[in-house]
């Protein structure tokens, strides 16, 4: 296995962490947040790479629906993104994105500048104010290192730092004046570049801690005060694995038919008669409207029972969660399972919390009862998602009362289901389409995604639409399946080997603390020797583009380059609200 700074990074923090992300390879769901530290930190590598954009794009692409939060990402973005071009102004850049990949590193070095006198200066991004954690970084040492290896004269390191402005919006601030105290404050911020004096014993601290990688086998848990960051905080600590994906193995596409699909609309747009179509249906109806479809039913309401002068309620939620319990044990034959409507499970789940909690209202407990509201009603959610059956159906109404503020003051309707939009992003990535029912001259299921429109999935659709008809949508799956299957044909190209390193080189690794330093200089000089052999008449300068063609691009790369910045330590603990 090769090793990337990030990788070492995560393992130094948390051994467990590191086995479930490298080792086990478990994936946690999105976190759509608009200031999402991984999606907005490669943001800005994106457009300090290419363009302003190319950069909006790519931030756009990682959400369903865009809010006001997300436009107020963008006015930064918008902002920090061309002053980073104005500081390359004049500057011989050599190479934006230089991937590095040898016997025992690999990493993305994101700015490399030339000098007159043939050396270069090598510089990375940070969209971070905390200086202080990356000046103490191994990173630049690592890369001055493993360059030189590879013939770069290396002169200078350093860090160019885009302020991260973190004001929040007062309860007594509207849209407008908060944005202008936006752009006042991202006006007075300034980009600072640091220099980074090389040490050589950052370089011996990396090579010691890839040797305590290999050599554990237990990968132990190391709870600190930010678990609470972590994204696998409620697996490792509570036991709770709702928010995990499958593991990243092929499967074959012709043997799964189950068919998971969320659709919201307005009323009396065809969602229950559509959801009726389908074979062998169950359901689970929360507002009573089954007057017009045949499909057997249980309705999820409190139930109240009178025993002489004393009154029993069975609260809606526990009417649901024993539907589900019964539905897990496979003892019937339904092959369609629908729930009717989403929302109002929801809300039953708050008031069987409230109860629970003794409260009347989540505020009533801090922030401490959204947490445990939302938990509950995912978990239990996921329970469903995994039913065994051919079908399951989530069904919602459309919430079009919000309201997206452009900079101009131009307000657009977002059209969403009636959901809370955290619990919606969530209750996305459980689900193959989330589709919106539209009545018009004729019933149509709408797959169109915008900024302002939540829908879309995961299938590949060649329409944005199709008629409201059972049979119009087996026709989408299976089309996407002929096209997954096409896909998996394709022949993905080899990895080409990367050059050996010599014997003595290998051995670094194995020897003692006290020589490791000793052995670095004459490491780097084998290696400056065999690529000079090696180049025979050409010169260093196209002996560099000759590796930097054969190493090529590596997307995964650039998603673990700014992993640190998802996993940056805040200097104040952020609330946790709905």
């Amino acid at each position: 296995m090769k090793y990337s700074h990030s990788r070492v990074e995560c393992y130094i923090s948390c051994p467990y962490k590191y086995k479930l992300r490298y080792v086990d390879k478990l994936k946690a769901i999105p976190d759509y947040t608009a200031d999402n530290a991984l999606i907005c930190g490669n943001t800005i590598h994106q457009g300090a790479e290419t363009n302003l954009e190319d950069a909006l794009s790519f931030y756009y692409s990682n959400y369903p629906v865009i809010s006001d939060k997300h436009v107020e990402e963008i006015m930064k973005f918008e902002y920090l993104i061309p002053k980073i071009h104005g500081i390359l102004d004049g500057v011989n850049v050599y190479r934006k994105e230089f991937n590095i990949s040898t016997s025992r590193f690999i990493g993305i070095v994101d700015l490399i500048v030339k000098n007159d006198d043939g050396t270069v200066d090598v510089f990375d991004y940070k969209y971070s104010n905390n200086y202080e954690k990356y000046m103490e970084s191994p990173q630049l040492h690592l890369y001055k290192y493993f360059l030189e290896a590879i013939g770069f004269k290396v002169r200078k390191l350093g860090f160019i730092f885009i302020p991260k402005i973190s004001i929040k919006q007062k309860n007594t601030e509207s849209t407008y004046e908060f944005r202008r105290r936006l752009n006042e404050e991202l006006k007075n911020s300034k980009t600072k570049i640091a220099e980074v004096k090389y040490d050589a014993n950052k370089v011996i601290e990396y090579l010691d801690n890839i040797i305590k990688i290999m050599e554990d086998e237990k990968f132990e848990k190391n709870p600190t005060n930010y678990c609470s960051w972590c994204d696998y905080e409620k697996y490792c600590l509570k036991g709770e694995d709702y928010m995990l994906l499958p593991s990243n193995k092929r499967r074959e596409i012709n043997k799964v038919e189950k068919r998971v699909l969320w659709i919201y609309g307005a009323p009396f747009s065809g969602k229950t008669t559509f959801a009726n179509e389908f074979p062998d249906p169950l359901m689970l109806n929360t507002d009573g409207n089954i007057k017009f479809v045949d499909a057997p039913f249980i309705p999820i309401k409190d139930e109240v029972t009178i025993t002489g002068r004393i009154t029993n309620r069975k609260f809606a939620w526990e009417v649901y969660k024993e539907a589900i319990s019964e539905l897990e044990k496979k003892q019937n034959d339904f092959k369609t399972i629908i729930v009717d409507l989403l929302e109002d499970t929801y809300e039953q789940c708050r008031l069987y919390m409230y109860d629970k909690l003794g409260i009347e209202h989540e505020s009533d407990d801090s922030f401490r009862a959204w947490d445990k509201v939302r938990t509950e009603f995912l978990s239990t959610l996921k329970r469903l998602m995994n039913l065994d059956y051919e079908n399951i159906i989530l069904i919602s109404h459309v919430d079009t009362s919000k309201d997206i503020t452009k900079k101009a003051g131009d307000k657009i309707t977002k059209i969403a289901p009636n959901l809370n939009e955290k619990i919606s992003n969530k209750v996305a990535g459980m689900v193959d389409i989330v589709a919106r029912t539209i009545a018009e001259d004729k019933y149509i299921l709408s797959f169109k995604k915008s900024e302002v429109i939540f829908g879309g999935g995961r299938l590949t659709m060649k329409s944005d639409s199709i008629p409201l008809e059972y049979e119009e949508l087996v026709r989408v799956y299976e089309e996407a399946n002929k096209g997954k299957k096409a896909a998996d044909k394709v022949v993905e190209p080899k990895e080409e080997k990367t050059r050996r390193r010599s014997k003595k080189s290998e051995e670094i690794v194995k020897d003692e603390n006290t020589q490791i330093k000793e052995n670095i200089q004459e490491d780097k000089y084998q290696d400056n020797k065999e690529f000079k052999e090696e180049s025979k008449e050409v010169t260093p300068e196209e002996n560099i583009e000759q590796y930097s063609q054969e190493v090529g691009e590596n997307n995964e790369l650039k998603d673990e380059s700014d992993e640190s910045q998802e996993n940056e330590k805040p200097r104040r603990r952020r609330r946790k609200a709905e």
